[in-house]
């Protein structure tokens, strides 16, 4: 049940603020939050992370499902019984639904969270990305550490 509840929190929370970056801004526009460092900027990503695959849309939307599929049916194969690992498969499965929503309803994901310094510039993301790479980061480390106390014992 925590897995579906982080799903369906972190999927809303993604729609919505991608509802009002659309609704709020021009495409390109930006707003500084922390001046030289961090702003909103509304960028629509055809492609995957950093913009790798730029115009593979459908093909991302596919894989995007097809994976969802495999981490939904043979969930028990990834995910342990820790709470941390349930957190971690919660946020993966509702950043994949955030940006899956996006590809298949606007044909782009909305991307708007951007962090900058002098001329370096990480490219705009958005909430549903946020949450598979900290998703991501929380499985592996739980990984490691229920495999280095296995280890101890």
């Amino acid at each position: 049940m925590r897995v579906l509840a982080w799903a369906i929190c972190i999927a809303f929370l993604d729609q919505a603020t991608k509802y009002a970056v659309r609704n709020l801004f021009y495409v390109g526009e930006s707003f500084p939050v922390i001046a030289g460092f961090f702003e909103l900027t509304y960028v629509r990503n055809t492609g995957a992370a950093w913009g790798i695959f730029r115009g593979f849309n459908l093909g991302l939307a596919v894989l995007s499902a097809g994976v969802l599929a495999v981490l939904v049916v043979w969930r028990r194969h990834f995910w342990g019984d820790s709470s941390l690992q349930r957190t971690a498969a919660g946020l993966i499965v509702g950043g994949i639904m955030g940006n899956l929503y996006d590809r298949l309803r606007l044909g782009y994901v909305v991307d708007f969270l951007h962090v900058y310094r002098g001329g370096w510039s990480f490219p705009a993301f958005n909430i549903a990305d946020s949450a598979i790479c900290v998703g991501v980061c929380l499985y592996l480390w739980s990984a490691w550490w229920v495999g280095m106390r296995t280890e101890g014992t």
